[in-house]
């Protein structure tokens, strides 16, 4: 008589499965598949083989605290049956003597995370056993046409999932300078971060069941990881901070990965990092998209928009010496600001607005009562739908808001000028398996100036108009999630932009930098000044320069001079000027911003002529070399060139340096105190631990400076 068949043990199979799935370089020992890809695993028997028409073997699969058949969190399937009610499917592959060979499939809408595996075996007699197989843990498949995360460029997945370096471009349209990033989405214990991430979630924590059965959606898992990586709402992995004070954390330029950040939110508890400001928060959450197989990339906007009343205008307020102030409203135009892109359809919204979108972790404005922003269709952006969800009018205008700029004096508002294209500069993002910038500004908005791109303005403006008046009539209970557009208490904010016609331009203003701005040196510009009319022009022009944190809020000014100018007509003449370093050395913020600005007037005319410019002083960068080949489980030695650019001696030098691959974890290097102008070098030794291409980044600090940074890409043999 045949006997009950019993489960001895089971092969997971996770180094070929992990391989087959894109998931090795997270480990081979523990297994890690996609969604809508079959994974196989073998069932050793104890007293004889599987016999389909005796046996009938039944999988159960559950993720989440609660796990439900109608929610999706629980699947229950046979290995017999192959019309099974379940999306969950299995089959035999081989079937031996002791041994089955089985492969499993979960839908490509699963929710992922981590998932339990059980099977019951019903035999002939009416026999059950149940046995626990093990745990497995299931991800987005962007190499899966039918999951929503597909993406059919082999080149764009190896990018935007697999690649765990890259650049994240800072500094100003003018100076655009790639910050070398380690993501680091397949280093150990960062995938089990990323799902805890998940779990600290104010969705998991107020009803687990659902927001776990939710977690098939990349629309929603994005909105919860936006929410997560900041800390404003809850126990998120980042603290913003904005001041310039960080002597009780990190500041935030000194980072040179995700790694780090994450491992020390998961090893305190998960209590929030301090501090981050928005390309930090962009990188993090690009380390934590790419690990849950969501196709992600980093993207910088230059005169990048902050809008705090929907209006589409950001207001900037100057005082007669061309000083920029800070202005109630905290309307912004930050010098650049980063958040992410993440490419996904949009079955929510109407056809052709899937693909790219944005993603912003940065807590700027709260979006249905919580701080994060998007899924936003690049689509709709460009197209001016922002009416589609999710926080499109609010990404609207980071990069096609109108700049207006206003004259404070005597405890009024002069009008100075209306700037239609100053706002969304330079888009950038890194290359395709390149070091090379890509500009996709096109992709947000049509070319400035044209016919298209003011159409697609206007057609925002007033469907922001028409949302304001229907929410106006349903109540004060229906708020919309941004701040309301067009407030009641700005009259201005409904004018439609124009220029000042060109012909009543008579004197133009403009500023000229005589040499490469770098740390440490004097700055040496002129004001070019030219008379276009006919007639005589005398000019008083108010001089100043202050310093301005990258979100452009301004620091006190440094620095003032008063020119008087005399012009001929037709004539031109340049006003030289020079700020020392001894000048503005001891005002000068983290981000090595400088706005100087001219505010010319005529003694004839009531006109007033406002022109300013943001100078970035530039750092020599680290140099690293590589010495020798660089081979998995091989000692490999690494130069690491530095200096002090300071005509003065800096203490509290540190260097870090990290790669992913190639150390276990960041290197720190207390130097101590660094000469003026002095340049040395150490060698680190370290052993390689994955092959492939790999990136080295660094980051030397000082009390003078936080962010002398350098890279280098190195290429890792697997050994003979």
């Amino acid at each position: 008589m045949a006997q009950g068949l019993e489960v001895a043990l089971t092969d997971l199979q996770s180094s070929r499965n992990n391989v087959r799935h894109h998931t090795e370089e997270i480990t081979v020992d523990h297994l890690l598949v996609r969604r809508g890809q079959a994974f196989n695993l073998t069932l050793y028997f104890r007293n004889r083989g599987f016999q389909p028409g005796l046996d009938n073997i039944i999988f159960v699969v559950e993720t989440g605290p609660l796990p439900d058949l109608a929610l999706g969190t629980r699947a229950v399937f046979s290995l017999a049956r192959h019309h099974s009610p379940s999306p969950w499917i299995a089959w035999l592959e081989t079937n031996g003597a002791t041994s089955t060979e089985v492969s499993l499939c979960a839908p490509p809408t699963a929710a992922v995370g981590r998932y339990l595996l059980k099977i019951h075996i019903d035999s002939f007699q009416g026999s059950v056993t149940a046995y626990q197989l093990g745990e497995f843990i299931l991800l987005f498949n962007p190499w899966c046409p039918e999951d929503a995360v597909y993406l059919d460029s082999e080149p764009q997945r190896q990018e935007y999932v697999m690649n765990d370096y890259g650049f994240i471009y800072q500094g100003s349209k003018n100076w655009i300078r790639p910050c070398p990033w380690n993501y680091g989405q397949f280093e150990e214990k960062i995938i089990d971060i990323c799902l805890k991430l998940l779990d600290k979630s104010l969705h998991f924590q107020t009803d687990p069941a659902t927001d776990c059965a939710l977690r098939g959606s990349p629309v929603y898992v994005s909105r919860v990881v936006s929410a997560m990586i900041n800390s404003n709402d809850d126990n998120g992995v980042l603290n913003g901070n904005w001041s310039e004070n960080y002597t009780d954390g990190t500041n935030p330029a000194e980072w040179t990965g995700s790694v780090a950040i994450l491992k020390q939110w998961y090893a305190a508890g998960c209590q929030p990092v301090r501090y981050g400001q928005c390309w930090v928060f962009a990188a993090v959450m690009c380390t934590v998209m790419r690990c849950l197989g969501i196709p992600t990339r980093v993207i910088t906007n230059f005169d990048s928009g902050h809008d705090t009343d929907g209006n589409l205008i950001i207001d900037e307020y100057y005082d007669n010496t061309g000083r920029i102030l800070g202005n109630k409203k905290k309307d912004t135009i930050w010098n650049f600001h980063v958040w992410n892109e993440c490419w996904m359809a949009r079955k929510d919204l109407p056809p052709g607005y899937g693909g790219w979108q944005v993603l912003d972790a940065t807590p700027q404005e709260m979006s249905n009562g919580v701080y994060c922003c998007g899924p936003a269709s690049v689509r709709a952006i460009k197209n001016g739908e922002v009416d589609l969800n999710y926080d499109t009018p609010f990404v609207f205008s980071m990069v096609n808001a109108d700049c207006m700029s206003w004259l404070v004096q005597g405890g009024k508002e002069q009008k100075l000028h209306q700037d239609t294209s100053s706002v969304g500069n330079f888009i950038s993002t890194k290359s395709i398996q390149s070091d090379e910038r890509d500009d996709i500004t096109e992709n947000y908005k049509y070319e400035e100036g044209s016919l298209q791109e003011r159409q697609v303005f206007l057609k925002a403006l007033q469907k922001l108009k028409a949302e304001r008046f229907h929410s106006s009539r349903r109540g004060a209970d229906l708020q919309p999630s941004r701040p309301t557009p067009l407030s009641q208490d700005s009259p201005r904010s409904v004018h439609t932009p124009s220029l000042r016609p060109s012909d009543v331009v008579q004197v133009s203003l403009k500023f000229k930098l005589l040499d490469p701005p770098n740390m440490g040196q004097d700055i040496c510009f002129v004001l070019l000044a030219l008379n276009m009319s006919s007639q005589f022009k005398d000019l008083k022009v108010n001089l100043s320069a202050q310093s301005l944190l990258h979100d452009g809020s301004p620091l006190s000014p440094f620095w003032q001079d008063i020119a008087f100018i005399t012009l001929s007509p037709k004539e031109a003449k340049t006003y030289p000027c020079k700020i020392s370093y001894s000048q503005y050395s001891q005002y000068l913020s983290t981000d090595k911003l400088i706005r100087i600005s001219a505010l010319g007037e005529e003694k004839s005319s009531p006109e007033k002529i406002l022109v300013n410019k943001i100078i970035t002083l530039s750092y020599p960068s680290i140099t690293i070399n590589v010495l020798g080949a660089a081979v998995v489980n091989q000692s490999l030695s690494i130069q690491v060139i530095f200096s002090n650019p300071l005509s003065e001696q800096v203490e509290d030098c540190v260097l870090t340096v990290e790669g992913s691959g190639l150390f276990k974890k960041q290197q720190k290097i207390l130097l101590g105190v660094l000469k003026p102008q002095h340049r040395a070098s150490i060698i680190l030794e370290t052993v390689p631990f994955k092959s492939g291409q790999r990136q080295i980044q660094a980051n030397m600090r000082s009390n003078k400076f936080k962010d002398i940074k350098g890279y280098r890409n190195v290429y890792v043999d697997f050994a003979l």
